[in-house]
């Protein structure tokens, strides 16, 4: 169970790391590549995303990144052969980050039942309301999978309670309203907006969009569970390379 490793992992660490790749982007050696050298910088938990032609949570770097994927001819199918691959290569949990129009077309059963033969652990949906998403969240329980819902700062305590009728594993807390890679403002809103979170659901929290030094990560202990990285790994990859990924990751968790 998902829940379980993370609560293992923070009897180790006082916050996980988890980190977001496009999925055949820059190319899909490339991204085995990135995979394994965030693996051994010490990357808790990963969500790999298949590329979508209209991503609506994603600023401009992860949706460029997305249509880079695509033109170089990532499919769901390759997609998901990467993400067996690399659930059966490494140690960590894996989940899937995608849109619900992937799942409809590919047949939602199926594509549940295909994430559990692989070795996945979950899946991130964000346009798929649990009042939405019956058949999506039977099929991810019949397959012991952790679905992972989304908190926002707009989201009203009794919304929090609902939602947590439904996500497993950990819940997503978007940092901000709007799309991912913007700047975030780490203040005492954030931490008055992660405090409803806590008090909403007894699982590990995560926070995404906007989360790119060290000082972000530090800020969110004691706040949160787990710090998420997504746009700032593109951008380092694009000015310096895969192997300045490594060093990135590994200056995240300097005590």
């Amino acid at each position: 169970m998902l829940e379980t490793y993370l609560k293992k992992q923070l009897k180790k660490k006082e916050i996980l790391l988890m980190t977001h790749i496009v999925a055949g982007y820059p190319s899909f050696e490339d991204s085995m590549n990135l995979v394994e050298t965030m693996v051994n910088a010490g990357v808790d938990l990963m969500e790999l995303q298949i590329p979508f032609s209209e991503p609506m949570a994603d600023g401009p770097v992860i949706l460029r990144a997305n249509q880079k994927a695509l033109e170089q001819g990532a499919t769901v199918e390759k997609c998901l052969a990467f993400a067996a691959a690399a659930a059966k290569r490494f140690h960590i949990p894996f989940l899937i980050m995608t849109y619900y129009n992937i799942l409809f077309k590919y047949g939602v059963e199926a594509f549940v039942s295909r994430m559990a033969e692989t070795g996945l652990k979950g899946a991130i949906i964000p346009d798929l309301p649990p009042e939405e998403g019956g058949e999506y969240l039977k099929a991810m329980t019949d397959h012991e999978l952790s679905p992972v819902l989304i908190f926002a700062p707009t989201t009203s305590c009794e919304r929090m309670q609902y939602l947590s009728n439904f996500t497993k594993g950990f819940v997503y807390c978007v940092a901000r309203k709007g799309v991912t890679g913007a700047r975030t403002a780490f203040s005492h809103h954030m931490a008055e907006y992660l405090k409803r979170c806590r008090e909403a659901s007894p699982l590990p929290l995560a926070v995404g969009f906007g989360v790119k030094e060290k000082s972000d990560v530090d800020y969110l202990k004691g706040k949160a569970d787990i710090a998420v990285i997504g746009t700032q790994t593109i951008r380092i990859i694009e000015k310096g390379g895969i192997h300045a990924v490594e060093d990135f990751i590994k200056g995240l968790q300097v005590l």
